[in-house]
């Protein structure tokens, strides 16, 4: 009985055969039990009005789950929205029958119900029990958006809307982006591209005048924020227009460099103003804001990494320079995406010396889990510029520079298998020295070295007895299990 998985299934089958009888039955039994779960309720009652057509079992579904739930928003959104749907239900015959000259007589419809005001009922009563949640008054207002004659209610909400929330950014962001609806003209077959044009700016204009007295009045990140994303938004939509999209791009350039000097642009935000300066053509611009993050955010490894991809884009002599003054900024631990960078950048811009001696000062320079992912990078390098000698001394330099990762080797096992001579005794010296670091807890690196000494030509299966042995006294759980498993298949030749 405890189990709501199952009386869903029941639900579905019930469904699946139309034994309305019988589901009604099981929703019963199911909110006895399980009377702490809206999402429940929820169902039931949308079943009862949608399936059975009898908002008054839907009604008193919402009710009794409200009593168990007085404070869930979700509940009110849903009876909210389920009493709007049984007036528009109730205009709709009402409009029917009116058409059709018949007598309503033996109708009753209750102007109250046709008007909504069963739902003004709730949000007031939702209102009252639900302080403090712009985005629930938000979420009903869209619902009674979707009613056409909710118009007064719509009213009373964004008042309430206005009085009660006044300094809070959504609100501002809906009245800002309401202006894009209102005023609308119906478009008709004399309204030129210019006029949509011109309609489209001028909406526009008005949403960011809302904005901008927004931002006055509530000095926030979270206000600008609201602002800036709204900006960005109109500049991506499509337009066949220039001048509506250099308005557009105008517009949120201006929004990004208020809100920096305001100091209330939020970090991630810079990224985005850069990206549209370099898209837009504005380097020098780019360059300028990128160094002034930096100041801002001085200990934020995402922000120099922002100024170095600017620099390098604008390819400007001060990269080296930047590179230092950021990780002189930075502590060792985090400053891995820098050191990634700044040798990539290398590699395509300095002499091998000068690209290899960074590698080795990032060894130093990061911390000891991050040097890790440097490693594997200088090891990949030094075989693309230097060949197999190279990197075999890389690899001798480091082989007792713990910590390592298992690709450090494997990477080194490969390269040494590329060769028209592979050597088993170089291969045994790579795998001895990952086993030494990995064998407690990787199978696959064991079974590896037992097919390699099998397929080589200079191999020794003779050893694999030995190999098998030391696997199984230094695995770990479940890896013994898996390995022999996986070792019995290999005897068979089924891997």
């Amino acid at each position: 009985q405890e189990d709501v998985q199952l009386w869903l299934s029941h639900v579905a089958f019930c469904k699946q055969w139309n034994s309305k009888h019988q589901l009604s039955k099981v929703f019963s039994c199911m909110l006895a039990l399980h009377p702490n779960k809206p999402a429940l309720w929820i169902m039931a009652a949308k079943w009862e009005m949608e399936a059975r057509f009898s908002s008054e079992s839907a009604r008193h579904l919402f009710l009794r789950a409200l009593r168990f739930h007085p404070d869930c928003s979700k509940l009110y959104q849903e009876y909210f929205r389920m009493e709007l749907m049984h007036a528009e239900k109730q205009r709709k015959e009402k409009k029917e029958l009116e058409q059709a000259k018949m007598d309503l007589g033996e109708f009753s419809y209750s102007e109250e119900i046709l008007n909504g005001e069963m739902a003004r009922i709730i949000y007031r009563d939702a209102a009252q029990k639900i302080k403090g949640s712009v985005e629930f008054l938000l979420a009903l207002l869209s619902i009674a958006k979707l009613f056409d004659f909710t118009q007064d209610l719509q009213k009373e909400i964004l008042e309430s809307l206005q009085a009660s929330y006044a300094d809070d950014p959504l609100t501002w962001d809906y009245m800002a982006r309401r202006e894009l609806e209102l005023g609308s003209s119906q478009s008709t077959e004399n309204t030129t591209k210019q006029m949509k044009v011109a309609e489209m700016t001028q909406r526009e204009e008005r949403c960011c005048a809302v904005f901008e007295e927004a931002v006055a009045a509530v000095p926030t990140v979270d206000m600008w924020k609201c602002f800036i994303t709204f900006c960005l938004e109109r500049y991506n939509r499509k337009t066949n227009s220039e001048e509506l999209k250099q308005k557009r791009l105008e517009r949120t350039l201006s929004a990004f460099n208020k809100a920096h000097e305001s100091s209330l642009l939020p970090e991630g935000q810079y990224k985005q103003w850069l990206e549209l300066l370099l898209e837009s053509g504005l380097c020098e611009k780019a360059v300028e804001v990128a160094e002034a993050a930096t100041q801002r955010f001085r200990l934020s490894v995402e922000i120099w990494q922002l100024r170095l991809q600017v620099l390098i884009q604008t390819k400007s002599d001060d990269v080296t320079h930047c590179f230092e003054e950021a990780l002189k900024h930075m502590k060792s631990k985090g400053t891995l995406p820098l050191w990634i960078l700044w040798v990539e950048w290398s590699e395509g811009s300095n002499s091998k010396e000068d690209t290899e001696a960074l590698y080795q000062r990032s060894l130093s320079a990061t911390a000891p889990a991050e040097s890790v992912t440097m490693k594997e990078k200088y090891l990949d390098w030094a075989y693309r510029n230097g060949g197999y000698k190279k990197v075999k001394r890389v690899f001798t330099s480091l082989h007792e520079n713990r910590p390592f990762s298992l690709d450090f080797f494997r990477k080194m096992i490969e390269i040494e298998k590329q060769q028209e001579f592979c050597k088993m005794l170089n291969l045994r010296e790579y795998y001895e020295r990952a086993l030494r670091e990995f064998g407690s807890t990787n199978s696959d690196l064991w079974l590896d070295y037992i097919k390699e000494e099998l397929n080589h030509p200079q191999g020794k299966p003779e050893n694999c007895g030995s190999i098998h042995w030391r696997a199984m006294k230094m695995l770990q759980g479940d890896l013994v299990e898996n390995f022999v498993s996986k070792y019995t298949l290999l005897q068979t030749g089924h891997l």
